[in-house]
């Protein structure tokens, strides 16, 4: 098998070619040098790779600045409805790869780079994920951000500035082990303070009620300092801003005015204020009760909604400078997305400021407080919907409880006029829940305060309307709606898979980057034998690129041309790694039984952190590098089966891992995932999927067939129908041999003979406690795991994307021909379904992630294509030279 090209050898062929102007060459190469001496004062023979990298990370900056602050100039002045989407993760990922593809430099950069005789990669390597969250809803706002970028819309990110990210994870003898993440301490290159725009963040004191009104008076101040960092779009000259706080303590003191106790005092308080945005908390759903995150979530919406209003009231129109003194057009100025209930006091934050502050009436502000918000629901599951107990609320924030609880009489006095004889409909839909101490509940606080809720997905959009919030969809059915979450086709596609991208660039042109339904036109191509085998040449690249990264990393030597089977995302038990774990003992044991038995190689890839204190997922992984341990040393086996637990899974490591992906595994319990977007990177990148119809898959399957998927399993109904009659795992653990052969081998030690009594808990909560139905799943999952081996044997493992490419029509329900997924997953969920021959609006258009605005919404208009490009635009960015 021929080596592949290395990035430098490319980029070696690129500078032969020719194809980049000599001019930005030159500019690059004199922006990379004079930031070297003059920005990080050093020269070539001190300088270290991490000074290269923060040179070219300037350089690069540099080149964003005058879009920057020309967009922020054209908002100003046109004044044009702005998006804010509030939420207390983004999980960014890397900068410098994706600035460089949307600015249209990358071609520029390596060959600057290059010239310099410098290692592009490595200077990429070197750059800190920024892990400001733990996983789908953060990575989903990152997506948000870029897309409305590349839309033009006038849109920012607020979230908090965290010194400590998501934690790094080790493994240490098997077990998760969680580092501090402390991605700044060599500094941000990307990110540029604002102390002009710090604002007064206040907790605790009391309310005071006066004829005058009402003040929250004897408060303890936090400051919350602004750092923006720019979100470029793609090639469109707009450069949007997430804007992130960091938590200051509000005065320096003086050291001569205080004797050694209370400097010590005063340095533990500063500390405290400042310990806001000192950590992000992981997702272990235990937020109730915790202090200091109830202040994470009320700093953000303070500081934001300060700035919203001061921005909204400062405009210019034409020559003129205007200061808006009402507030009848805020709704029509300013949208604000809730990412979920962390941002929920957002709803009592602006109904004081309007009340309070600018004096509104109670009904005027409760108004333009309704049409103002929307609020996007994550997740069915219920331990993770948000409550807090009232006298932490109180304690903390008292006039906000006083304003929430108006809210709720307010909001039960109609109830009670709609529903007089329902009682029981008051308790259920009220904001307080009296049961087990006075909570809280912030999902039905967002659905009283917002005009619009969405769910993530068709299936999580009828749950939420139909199950979690029945009553609220009754009362008012238009407010729920569904938006399918979407990603980005510029990170995950062109940044992680450029030979795939180029392929795709060669056949139907460019515009596909920005509109996914150009994706259509490769149904042309699928005849063409040239093209299917070069989509498999690449796909074998990255598997192949992959493994060394493998050898290289975790010292594993692994069959590059075996099916790459990844199941990548948190653990945790609905997402059901148990059940791909349970597998993995079963192709063991099948091989050990008949070690000469055909048996189509595999290397099983899970990762995925869990959160530290959430002990059965640290329980999981245990088990899975257990099993590991066995099976990778086990010479019966040898190549034909090897488990692989991805230590420290972030955004960088997805971007290596995804286009290296044969078979993409979302199995969750039919009606527990929200959605996913996993699936759709997987997608994008040519891995067929293997699922249960539950979140984004159900859609993904509608699009494109259900037969062209492997989707097995329970649905929803067979979940609730299972539930009704009593899930008794223990009549599947008799009835399937395999099954009950794996589990005894778990619960006797087998993986674990030091510790024969390791899995205890783990083989009590699948007998007894396992809501998520493990059991109930398993024999299904297995025989189709065994159709996806038949499929990839008779593919003859590298030519698997060329099968899975030739043409088979079938006949749908209603006779319009089509193409199954398996020989499209590389355009995405079933861009060549039956819609599509209906309709030219392409189906998986829509999995482009956007903003969630009101359907009545104007389309905000971004930077006007007037704007004269600057030099380094002129060149087109090229995708045939795309690394």
């Amino acid at each position: 098998m021929a080596k592949p090209l290395t990035d430098q050898e490319k980029r070696r062929q690129i500078s032969i070619r020719g194809i980049v102007g000599v001019e930005n060459v030159a500019e690059l190469k004199k922006g990379f040098n004079r930031h070297l001496h003059f920005t990080l004062v050093k020269d070539r023979n001190v300088a270290t790779p991490r000074d290269y990298f923060f040179a070219l990370a300037h350089t690069v900056r540099d080149h964003l600045v005058g879009r920057w602050i020309r967009t922020q100039q054209y908002y100003y002045e046109r004044c044009p409805k702005r998006v804010y989407y509030l939420s207390l993760e983004f999980y960014m990922g890397r900068t410098l790869q994706n600035t460089m593809i949307n600015l249209g430099l990358q071609n520029a950069c390596d060959e600057a780079i290059y010239q310099l005789g410098l290692d592009m990669e490595e200077l990429e390597e070197i750059e800190e994920d920024a892990g400001l969250g733990n996983g789908g809803l953060g990575r989903l706002a990152a997506c948000f951000l870029d897309s409305m970028a590349t839309l033009g819309l006038a849109a920012y990110g607020y979230g908090i500035r965290y010194e400590y990210g998501i934690f790094n994870q080790k493994i240490r003898d098997g077990w998760q082990v969680e580092e501090a993440d402390d991605w700044l301490r060599h500094g941000n290159p990307w990110e540029k303070a604002r102390p002009e725009f710090m604002l007064p963040v206040h907790f605790y004191g009391k309310v005071d009620h006066t004829e005058a009104g009402t003040k929250w008076i004897d408060t303890q101040v936090v400051l919350a300092l602004p750092y923006d960092t720019p979100v470029p779009g793609y090639m469109n000259n707009t450069v949007n801003t997430m804007r992130l706080w960091s938590a200051r303590a509000p005065n320096d003191f003086n050291l001569r005015d205080f004797n050694v106790g209370d400097y010590i005092q005063a340095v533990l308080d500063r500390n405290l204020a400042e310990n806001i945005s000192r950590v992000l908390y992981p997702n272990d759903n235990f937020f109730e009760g915790k202090e200091l995150r109830l202040k994470q979530e009320y700093f953000v919406v303070a500081a934001t909604l300060q700035d919203i209003i001061r921005r909204f009231k400062a405009c210019k129109f034409g020559s003129s400078e205007k200061v808006k003194t009402t507030f009848d057009a805020f709704p029509d100025q300013v949208a604000i997305q809730l990412n979920d209930t962390h941002p929920a006091l957002a709803i009592p934050e602006l109904m004081r400021i309007f009340v309070d502050i600018e004096k509104l009436p109670w009904s005027k502000a409760w108004e333009l407080t309704q049409k103002t918000f929307a609020y996007t629901n994550h997740t069915v599951l219920p331990e993770a919907l948000e409550r807090w107990p009232v006298e932490l609320v109180e304690k903390l924030l008292p006039r906000h409880l006083q304003i929430i609880y108006e809210i709720n009489q307010k909001h039960l006095d109609r109830i009670a006029a709609l529903f007089p004889k329902d009682v029981d409909r008051l308790r259920r839909m009220s904001l307080i829940e009296e049961e087990g101490g006075k909570r809280i509940n912030m999902a039905h606080l967002c659905i009283v305060g917002s005009h619009a809720v969405n769910g993530v997905a068709k299936i999580h959009s009828d749950i939420v309307k139909t199950q979690v919030f029945k009553d609220f969809s009754e009362l008012e059915p238009d407010k729920f709606q569904n938006k399918t979450n979407g990603i980005t086709p510029r990170r995950w596609l062109l940044l992680c898979n450029p030979g795939l991208a180029e392929l795709i660039a060669e056949k139907i042109g460019e515009d596909y980057v920005k509109d996914l339904s150009q994706l259509t036109r490769l149904h042309g191509f699928l005849g063409d034998d040239v093209f299917l085998r070069e989509i498999a040449n690449v796909k074998q690249e990255n598997k192949l690129k992959f493994s060394q990264f493998l050898e290289k990393e975790y010292k594993m030597k692994i069959n590059p041309s075996s099916m790459f089977d990844v199941h990548v995302k948190r653990i945790h038990e609905y997402k059901r790694q148990l059940l791909n774990c349970l597998h993995v003992v079963t192709m063991y044991n099948r091989i050990k039984k008949d070690p000469k038995k055909l048996f189509v190689p595999r290397t099983v890839i899970i990762g995925g952190k869990a959160a530290p204190g959430y002990h059965m997922a640290k329980m999981i992984i245990k088990l899975i590098t257990s099993v590991a341990d066995v099976v990778n040393n086990d010479p019966v086996v040898g190549s034909k089966l090897k488990l692989i637990f991805l230590e420290n899974y972030r955004v960088s490591l997805a971007e290596k891992v995804i286009p290296a992906t044969d078979l993409s595994q979302q199995i969750s319990t039919a009606g527990t995932e929200a959605s996913g977007t996993g699936n759709m990177k997987f997608m994008l990148n040519g891995a067929l999927t293997i699922g249960t119809m539950d979140g984004a898959n159900v859609e993904m399957a509608e699009e494109a067939g259900e037969e062209n998927l492997f989707i097995f399993g329970m649905r929803v109904a067979d979940v609730a129908a299972l539930d009704k009659k009593g899930y008794q795992a223990k009549e599947y653990y008799e009835a399937l041999p395999e099954l009950r052969l794996a589990i005894d081998q778990i619960d006797n030690g087998f993986f674990s003979p030091k510790q024969p009594d390791l899995f205890k808990d783990l083989i009590n909560m699948l007998f007894y406690h396992d809501r998520f139905k493990v059991f109930a799943d398993y024999e299904a999952y297995v025989k189709c795991q065994e159709k996806v081996s038949q499929l990839y044997m008779r593919g003859l493992g590298p030519s698997w994307q060329a099968l899975c490419w030739a043409p088979r029509p079938q006949q749908d329900k209603v006779g319009a021909p089509r193409q199954p997924l398996l020989s499209r997953s590389l355009v995405s969920a079933g861009v060549f379904n039956r819609s599509v021959h209906q309709n030219p609006r392409a189906a998986f258009s829509k999995y482009d992630a956007s903003p969630l605005l009101r359907d009545s919404d104007p389309i905000v208009g971004g930077v006007p294509s007037v704007f004269e490009k600057p030099a380094e635009m002129a060149h087109r960015l090229s995708l045939r030279s795309l690394r």
